[in-house]
């Protein structure tokens, strides 16, 4: 089974986090992460949130990750490049797989 997670940013977070930077000295110069703790969703989850809020359960398709790719294969163009960039997002996590390392002198702002 494939495991989908995405980060989800409200405008407002991150127009106050933009704020809070430029005031803060320890952000000069510095790359900023916004991934507060709070906002992070499988995509069954979010698919859950929707349903919660139009009050209708939605029908759901599972496919295997190879699937995926042979779907992707076989699309025209420009859809194949819109399902590799959905592949990439929710199927590998690429917002949500990495570490941030103090090294790299970052700040992880949490809400």
């Amino acid at each position: 089974m494939i495991y989908m997670v995405v980060v989800i940013n409200d405008e407002h977070d991150i127009a106050t986090y933009t704020i809070r930077t430029v005031d803060d000295p320890r952000t000069i110069n510095k790359s900023v992460y916004i991934m507060p703790s709070g906002n992070i969703y499988s995509f069954n989850e979010l698919v859950s949130l929707w349903e919660k809020k139009i009050g209708k359960t939605l029908e759901k398709i599972y496919l295997s990750e190879d699937q995926v790719l042979k779907n992707i294969g076989e699309s025209p163009y420009p859809l194949k490049l819109y399902l590799s960039f959905c592949h990439v997002i929710f199927v590998k996590g690429v917002q949500t797989n990495f570490e941030i390392e103090p090294s790299f002198e970052s700040k992880l702002m949490h809400k």
